[in-house]
């Protein structure tokens, strides 16, 4: 892990700690372009970690410190994600896939960072979760089976009630409010596999049983 230090962040706020992750891509061309960005005051962005595409590490800000990562957007009916979570960036593009080495690595770090905070897997979140509309990373390419396999992040194993309203379910899960047409293509965004149109059977299934899980 190389110590990079960002001069972006600030304290968290009302004596917050992490229960989230949240889980970004660059959509620059280089990590160490990214990392300009990212160490910039002029850019006010930041986040904990960064992992480039050959698995390095680079840390950013500390984790008890509050990351400029999230940005507007809100979770379980929570604003200031910022104070909330801890941000980690991928040296990604945007179009292409996850190296191998970049998901190994985030496997590792994702397991220390749940294991150390106590964070469940249904606190790893994608920055569209949170912030439907304005975000869309870490896109349609990011592998979410695969962490859900190790218990890194909440994907359903059987389908629910494709009959229970999806704005409902939703909800439960944690999306903010937005329009309906927003709030499914940020749902289909990370767990769809590219549907379109109208909401189906199989969007409301889905959800429902990702609803019941966080319930349990």
């Amino acid at each position: 892990m190389i110590h990079h230090p960002s001069p972006n962040f600030g304290p968290r706020r009302n004596g917050e700690s992490p229960s989230l992750v949240v889980l970004h891509f660059t959509e620059m061309a280089t990590a160490e372009a990214a990392l300009e960005r990212l160490c910039s005051p002029q850019a006010e962005v930041s986040a904990h970690y960064m992992i480039g595409r050959d698995g390095t590490v680079w840390h950013l800000v500390d984790e008890k410190l509050r990351a400029w990562h999230a940005g507007a957007g809100a979770w379980q009916g929570h604003d200031d994600v910022n104070s909330r979570s801890i941000g980690i960036e991928l040296d990604n593009d945007g179009a292409s896939p996850f190296s191998a080495p970049l998901m190994r690595t985030l496997e590792t770090l994702l397991t220390d960072i749940c294991t150390r905070w106590q964070i469940s897997s249904s606190g790893v979140i994608a920055h569209s979760d949170m912030a439907p509309g304005r975000k869309v990373d870490p896109g349609p390419r990011f592998d979410w089976q695969r962490l859900a396999r190790l218990g890194l992040a909440r994907w359903p194993e059987t389908m629910g009630d494709p009959k229970r309203p999806l704005s409902v379910s939703l909800d439960e899960i944690g999306y903010p409010a937005a329009p309906a047409d927003t709030r499914l293509q940020a749902f289909r965004l990370r767990f769809g596999l590219g549907a379109k149109g109208q909401e189906t059977d199989r969007d409301r299934a889905m959800a429902d049983a990702l609803a019941q899980s966080q319930r349990s």
